[in-house]
């Protein structure tokens, strides 16, 4: 199948749904060569990868995950990264102010591919143990109320691709599939997108995923964030219908700020940030977890808008509890299965 979907692609032609996931199949079993899974990859990025291709391809790399069982009110935090902003790690971050208020958060991550610091990279060097495995995630996730899952160890078959991803040097499906893939299938999501083209597209793929609330976010200043320095586009999901809009800073309460102000840099220093601003620290840093946090709560249901979520957040680091998520994090993560 792979050679005649390259062939359809090469025309700039689309691939539907059911082809699509044939190929990807090929992909992540083994059966496509290295020139064809760069064909495939590149003919897709060359056209525009459609809604139809990245859903059939998520569907196919969430039967392939390894699954890990998560509570159904779960939420993921998780962009595509790829923004080049060098902002240290803001949904990480937001993860466990939003765990601190008893909402289960099934963080699904990986290094760093196009920054210095991805969230595995930085939750490592806070202490955590990212390679833990499924029965201790699963124990983090029930008990702590937040677990990581690192996708590498998650999603085994991705082995194919990655040479071809990686000679090739430019982004691909790929990129747009690791936030669409987690393997707790949450059907709760906060999306952040590294071009505003993906914003719309990406809503009606959670939509077709099954997500029940959703919001996929781009900021105009290029962040995949919610952002603090300018206009936010989002396209929200919400009981099956989307909904598109623009965020102001402002409108939410917050001041507007300079990117320099949310810049992080290496591990160690983006995992000090982390420690500051969960520990209290006032300023841009902290507005802008307070922000994505905010929008995580509300997409939850624990909040019946974002500002309301963004006191809640308040709330959640104020009290200590979102440290404290942190500490039992780096606990248990490394217990023994």
């Amino acid at each position: 199948m792979i050679k005649e979907a390259i062939a359809i692609l090469a025309e700039g032609q689309s691939l539907d749904q059911e082809t699509m996931s044939l190929v990807m199949e090929e992909i992540m079993s083994g059966e496509a060569t290295q020139s064809q899974i760069s064909a495939v990859l590149m003919g897709l990025r060359v056209k525009g990868e459609t809604i139809d291709e990245i859903t059939a391809c998520a569907k196919v790399m969430r039967a392939k995950a390894t699954r890990i069982k998560a509570p159904a009110e779960a939420i993921d935090t998780c962009g595509t990264g790829g923004d080049h902003s060098l902002t240290f790690n803001i949904s990480t971050a937001s993860a466990f102010v939003v765990a601190g208020l008893g909402i289960p958060v099934a963080k699904h991550g990986n290094r760093a591919a196009s920054s210095t610091c991805g969230s595995a990279d930085v939750l490592s060097e806070l202490g955590v143990n990212i390679e833990a495995g499924v029965s201790v995630v699963e124990k983090c996730l029930e008990k702590v109320g937040i677990g990581f899952l690192f996708a590498p160890l998650l999603h085994s078959a991705m082995k194919y691709a990655i040479v071809p991803r990686r000679e090739m040097g430019v982004r691909t499906i790929f990129n747009l599939l690791g936030p669409l893939s987690n393997p707790a299938q949450t059907r709760y999501q906060l999306l952040g997108v590294y071009d505003k083209r993906w914003v719309r597209p990406l809503a009606e793929v959670l939509k077709n995923l099954g997500s029940l609330r959703a919001m996929v976010v781009h900021g105009v200043d290029g962040l995949d964030e919610i952002t603090i320095t300018s206009q936010t586009n989002v396209a929200e999901l919400r009981e099956g219908e989307i909904r598109e809009y623009t965020l102001e800073p402002e409108q939410l309460g917050l001041p507007r700020s300079l990117l320099s102000e949310i810049r992080g840099g290496s591990p160690g220093y983006n995992a000090e940030l982390i420690w500051e601003v969960l520990s209290g620290a006032s300023g841009a840093r902290t507005d802008i977890v307070l922000l994505n946090a905010g929008a995580g709560i509300y997409i939850a249901g624990k909040a019946k808008s974002i500002q309301e979520g963004i006191e809640l957040a308040r709330e959640s680091i104020k009290s200590g509890k979102a440290l404290e998520k942190l500490h039992n994090l780096i606990t248990l993560s490394h217990q023994e299965e």
